[in-house]
């Protein structure tokens, strides 16, 4: 997977997508999602690295089934707030 980590005036922005996806872009219906270089550009890392990343995230945006159900599993998404768009998955989350 693919992350990415900034600090931002409201605290530590994480993206995460999955290996190949950055540079696409992913519509359906009046929904459309692009995964460019500039927000989800980063390293490619481990599963546990993501993970870390993640518990320490403010805000995060996740592209791609890997990614998505990572952040599931470990509980910081909840399946139901999963958008499937054009087969591929999107969820964010905002801690406060």
């Amino acid at each position: 997977m693919i992350l990415s980590e900034r600090a931002t005036d409201r605290g530590r922005l994480v993206t995460v997508c999955d290996d190949g996806l950055v540079g696409e872009t992913f519509a359906e219906g009046e929904v459309s999602l692009t995964v460019t270089e500039e927000f989800y550009g980063g390293e490619s890392v481990s599963r546990d690295r993501v993970v870390a990343a993640l518990a320490d995230a403010s805000v995060a945006n996740l592209v791609g089934t890997e990614a998505v159900e990572l952040a599931i599993e470990e509980g910081f998404v909840d399946e139901a707030n999963v958008l499937a768009v054009d087969g591929t998955l999107h969820a964010q989350f905002l801690r406060l």
